[in-house]
């Protein structure tokens, strides 16, 4: 199961530790015996000691003949580190926060794992990250002119806040790795060894296969319920391309627009509820919105993103003139069902059903897993004792990175807090945008798009919304504010608000008060803000801006110049790596498009009327946008018809109900020239 080439008892080993490790989390899940610092201490001691005996250290063939002694080491050190650190906590708080030689022995040892595995696992962005931000509190910060000046803490005082803080190599991060993440992959990890990826295509073939342009789609629905599995877009890349991306090339698809399908849809798996990879978990954390809410309230806009890409697949389905897939191809959904979907559909309805019952995340995730052992029995392929062995270790294999990256990540967001950066940079970006949302969404995308090129999804994720969540959600909570003046201000509060605002008054025009509030310093905004906006607002728009990040940060899966789930798919399709990039990068369009209806919609609002309108609307006028640039929709538009459907496919996704009313009629025109174009296209048939 592990790719080092080890010698001889140690795979044993490894395939051991990777049990032991899964069985120990499991346990802590339900029985915590111990503290939550011990158990991300253990965490990243376990999984680093793993990396050590699987994943090699890459310096050379004369290294790796006996590397692994050094590695094996290197291993002991860390989990003598680890355990000192929980053991000797108490000493250290007993002598005043004073670290003594064993301690800065400890504490050296596992700053240098977390750097030396991060690069090991992810490459060197995160260990260079890692270096800059550790220096930066202890030297050069005091070098740095303006507002990043910092005056520097002592090596001792960086030492202990490195692993015992709040926000450090053990703390929040780490937290959300050891328990909610971890679990969720070891579910992931059953439902595979259950056979519900083979169901998945499946039931996806049984669904889709008979319609035109069907393989496409057929990907499409794959990766997005294979995303229910992993969450990951390169695991579900790999895994279902190796089946889509040939079928997609047998019923007609250019080979790179084939490899492009499953790029984008594979990105998608990320945004797909009940799981959406980790990044879910840590906006949990660091937005006290209770993770089954952010789940419930991801589940219509995940659908817009897939539909996006099946308009995509559609349309290039439509001008080409493909057939549906070859009868040997298809299954009937009983068929689908009786192969494997139990597995499948009972563990994953029972998930999110105890999410939506209030159970926690964790809880839900273990009666899962024992939910798909049971259902195994129900289909043809029943967990035996070494399946469910095997599958212990299969989550603990894909939790490597994961693991190492969170934790290690820790350091640099423990940086951010301690020197104020996230603060200041959020300002900045307010600044910058002038109060534009859509500016500020456009910086943040490219900040995306460049820690994206280095950094895993995840972890550009946390550092994006470390950096720029205050000031996006401030600023589409800011959206509310204007319209709250217009409509009278409590005489408690006007002291204030005249305070903040000179000159403002009842007869104040809409252009005045905006005006006002443009002006309005730093330090009063806040104040009013809070007056004025109601708390589930502010949710909201916290949510929102969460989400916008944690959208974007996917975009460097299919983004060039680097963009690996793009890149993974041009080797299964056999393209050109950069074509099938630009390719993908086109197709997934909804990363952009989406994000601006968190901003400016209530799609996120939790009332389902009005998710219904604005999902409803912006399923239609990402139809019409896609067929724009394309220039088809069901046949080929004009000229005049591509520029309508562009206008009439932002006006259905712009805010209010004039707009998207003016994009229907819109839409209705560019139906009756459909009508036409079909009617056109059937004389010429008939007379051939």
């Amino acid at each position: 199961m592990f790719d080092r080439n080890i010698p001889g008892g140690l795979s044993h080993v490894a395939w051991l530790l990777g049990l032991v490790i899964a069985i120990f989390h499991l346990w802590v899940a339900f029985v915590p015996v111990v503290s939550e610092f011990a158990r991300n201490a253990i965490h990243f001691g376990g999984f680093v000691v793993l990396a050590a005996l699987t994943r090699p250290a890459n310096l050379g063939h004369a290294y790796e003949r006996k590397g692994w002694i050094l590695d094996l080491i290197f291993a002991g050190a860390v989990a003598w580190a680890a355990s000192h650190v929980i053991l000797g906590e108490d000493a250290i708080y007993d002598r005043g926060v004073r670290l003594i030689a064993v301690d800065w022995t400890a504490i050296g040892v596992l700053i240098l794992a977390a750097i030396e595995f991060s690069r090991r696992v992810a490459g060197w962005v995160v260990p260079c990250l890692i270096i800059v931000c550790l220096t930066y509190l202890s030297f050069w910060g005091k070098y740095v002119p303006g507002v990043f000046s910092f005056g520097g803490l002592s090596l001792e005082t960086l030492a202990f806040r490195s692993v015992y803080g709040d926000d450090a190599l053990f703390g929040t991060i780490s937290r959300i790795s050891s328990t909610y993440v971890f679990v969720f992959i070891i579910f992931g990890a059953f439902l595979v060894r259950s056979g519900a990826g083979e169901f998945v295509i499946d039931l996806a073939r049984a669904v889709a296969g008979r319609l035109q342009g069907g393989p496409g789609i057929v990907a499409v629905l794959a990766s997005g319920l294979t995303g229910t599995i992993s969450g990951s877009a390169v695991a579900n890349t790999a895994s279902t391309g190796v089946i889509t991306i040939p079928m997609m090339k047998r019923a007609g698809f250019p080979a790179r627009f084939a490899g492009a399908v499953e790029a984008s849809a594979s990105t998608g798996g990320q945004l797909m509820p009940p799981i959406m990879g980790a990044g879910a978990f840590v906006m949990a954390a660091y937005t006290q919105i209770p993770y089954e809410t952010i789940a419930l309230a991801a589940a219509v806009p995940a659908l817009l993103y897939f539909a996006s890409v099946i308009y995509f697949v559609r349309i290039q389905a439509r001008k080409l003139d493909l057939k549906p897939m070859e009868n040997e191809e298809q299954l009937t959904l009983g068929q689908a069902f009786k192969r494997g979907g139990a597995s499948f559909v009972i563990p994953i309805c029972l998930l999110i059903g105890l999410l939506v019952s209030g159970f926690t995340p964790t809880y839900a995730a273990v009666i899962g897993i024992v939910a798909i052992i049971a259902s195994s029995h129900l289909t043809q392929r029943p967990m035996g004792v070494f399946d469910v062995l095997d599958a212990l270790v299969l989550g603990s294999k894909n939790m490597v990175m994961t693991a190492i990256l969170l934790c290690s990540v820790g350091l640099i967001v423990n940086v951010i807090a301690t020197a104020g950066i996230g603060n200041t940079f959020s300002l900045m970006i307010a600044d910058w945008a002038g109060g534009n949302v859509v500016i500020a969404i456009g910086l943040i995308a490219i900040a995306s798009l460049v820690l994206g090129m280095g950094l895993p999804v995840t972890a550009a994720y946390i550092v994006l919304a470390t950096l720029s969540a205050p000031a996006l959600a401030s600023m589409i909570a800011d959206q509310a504010v204007v319209p709250a003046l217009l409509m009278g201000v409590n005489e408690s509060i006007l002291p204030v608000v005249q305070m903040g605002l000179p000159g403002f008054s009842a007869d104040s025009s809409a252009a005045e008060v905006a005006a006002m509030w443009a002006q309005a310093g730093p330090d009063i905004k806040p104040m009013i803000r809070d007056m004025l906006v109601a708390p589930e607002a502010a949710t909201a728009a916290l949510l929102a801006s969460h989400m916008i990040i944690f959208w974007l940060s996917q975009d460097s899966n299919v983004t060039p110049p680097v963009c690996l789930a793009a890149f993974t798919a041009a080797a299964i399709a056999k393209s050109h790596p950069m074509k099938t990039g630009f390719t993908s990068w086109k197709l997934s369009k909804g990363l952009y498009i989406v994000p601006l209806l968190f901003a400016y919609s209530p799609i996120l609002s939790g009332d389902w009327a009005a998710v219904f309108w604005v999902g409803s609307t912006a399923l239609v006028g990402i139809y019409l946008v896609a067929g724009a640039l394309e220039g088809w929709l069901e046949y080929a538009l004009p000229v005049w018809g591509r520029a309508l459907a562009l206008v009439a496919g932002v006006a259905l996704m712009w805010p209010g109900v004039l707009a998207p009313m003016a994009g229907a009629a819109g839409a209705i025109v560019l139906i009756i020239q459909q009508m036409r174009a079909s009617s056109t296209v059937q004389g010429k048939t008939d007379h051939l």
